[in-house]
């Protein structure tokens, strides 16, 4: 630690002698006249326009170097600037403004920027990735020791390139990328950018902009997993999961659901899947035959809605006339955790139409005991994790007196994930009848599922 960083050390102060050096340094760095707006006016670093003219005058001179971005910010800044104060959060920055100008001063082929607010780069050259980690771990030990009345934890992104002449916006898009996918994970102290992470972008974009074109033409829709009773073999319900038909390939909704989750699509998915059931089971009745209950997945992004749920169901019923114990509705059992008051109380009012109502995934992660006391519900459904350890005297233990809990509720009890022999007699031995899974069945089209139920009539 040279003595100008053992002053700010010790007393966090003389941030405007701090900008003059900066200010001195980067003149000095630079070889044409230039305005302030080249700069941020808190730090005096370069600002990014700036930042890329620079770097792109060292990779212009010696093209021969491989070059790398390293870009970071402070996780939840924000609270700096809310607890203490924001001259508080202006010295926070200032000084790892410094540790950074001190790496541009002593690395060559280095120039540091400050992007925005709590957002820097540092661009250098390097010839082993080891430099890299080893300027990322020394920027945040060097943060952490900083004396300051909030703990400080940068997250930081790196981006390597071995290409020659590479583009330094590109580099600094993909560090951020690789920052952004650990931002808030305190014990990551770094992360570098990988092709796999461009290769899920570029997929995410696609699933974003082709998700709509998707809907309009019909090229969602629903595959049906067959509920069975264990003890008469006899498909007794369905679950309709969503498929994207895309060209003559059926994507599975592991690639897509995660994707439009985030930008609020799984909403109207959610709806599609459901008036195409919702039309099955109508033609199913038109043909004089009784349906068997095919529940529907409800998204906990419905809370956004503005739309009520059960304006939805009336829209639906006034339209086919299918009545609502023929599609129960599921919802995961996060949606049921405390502060996801507003989709339950959506819920709620279906039920009071005549849907029934199941918690999906029950042991998944979220769940508590107390939340069967609390919430009422028509319908668990077992996670598959704990279908998977009975083969264990553990997982045995724990899903018999799992099992005589729920029954004692009167909650209708389904397995999920039945894959063995083994698991079904358990299962049936201990009071659960209704199960699904591969020893059953996996997913079909609506049709072979339709195919299946006229066969065991």
């Amino acid at each position: 630690m040279n003595e100008r960083q053992k002053v700010l050390y010790s007393s966090f102060q003389n941030t405007e002698e701090v900008k003059k050096e900066l200010y001195e340094y980067t003149k000095k760095k630079i070889t044409e006249t230039s305005g302030p707006s080249n700069f941020n006016s808190l730090t005096n670093l370069p600002a990014l326009r700036y930042f890329f003219y620079l770097t792109g005058e060292i990779i212009r001179e010696r093209p021969e170097q491989n070059y790398a971005v390293i870009v970071m910010d402070i996780t939840q800044f924000k609270a700096v600037n809310e607890f203490l104060g924001r001259s508080e959060g202006d010295r926070l920055l200032c000084f790892i403004g410094d540790i950074l100008l001190e790496y541009a001063q002593n690395r060559a082929d280095t120039v540091a920027g400050h992007v925005r607010a709590d957002n820097f780069c540092l661009f250098t050259s390097w010839t082993d990735r080891q430099e890299l980690i080893d300027i990322a771990l020394d920027l945040k030990n060097k943060v952490a020791e900083l004396p300051f009345a909030y703990r400080v934890i940068l997250s930081i992104g790196i981006c390597a390139s071995e290409e020659r002449e590479p583009a330094v916006n590109y580099l600094k898009d993909c560090a951020t990328i690789a920052m952004s996918e650990i931002k808030g994970k305190y014990y990551a102290d770094y992360n570098f950018f990988t092709e796999n992470m461009r290769t899920d972008i570029l997929r995410d974009k696609r699933v974003e902009n082709d998700i709509v074109d998707a809907l309009e033409h019909d090229n969602i829709i629903p595959f049906i997993q067959p509920k069975v009773d264990m003890v008469t073999g006899k498909i007794v319900g369905g679950e309709a999961l969503a498929r994207w038909r895309f060209d003559q390939e059926i994507i599975s909704p592991a690639q897509f659901i995660p994707v439009i989750e985030r930008n609020g699509l799984v909403i109207d998915v959610d709806f599609r899947i459901c008036e195409q059931v919702v039309q099955y089971q109508k033609r199913v009745l038109e043909e004089g035959r009784t349906p068997v209950p095919i529940s529907v997945n409800v998204s906990r992004m419905h809370k956004y809605e503005k739309k009520p749920l059960n304006d939805v169901a009336k829209e639906l019923w006034d339209k086919y006339h299918v009545p609502p114990q023929y599609i129960p509705v599921e919802l995961t059992e996060s949606a049921f955790a405390p502060g996801e008051n507003e989709v339950y109380d959506k819920l709620q009012k279906l039920k009071e139409k005549g849907f029934t109502i199941s918690m999906d995934d029950f042991g998944s992660g979220y769940s508590s005991l107390n939340m069967l006391t609390v919430r009422n519900l028509d319908e668990i459904k077992l996670d598959k994790a704990f279908i998977d350890e009975v083969h264990t005297e553990k997982g045995k233990i724990v899903l018999k007196h799992l099992l005589a809990m729920l029954t004692e509720l009167g909650v209708k009890i389904i397995a999920e994930g039945v894959e063995t022999k083994e698991q079904r007699d358990f299962l049936v031995e201990n009071g659960c009848r209704v199960a699904q899974g591969f020893y059953y069945h996996r997913p079909m089209p609506v049709d072979e599922f339709d195919e299946l139920l006229k066969k065991q009539v």
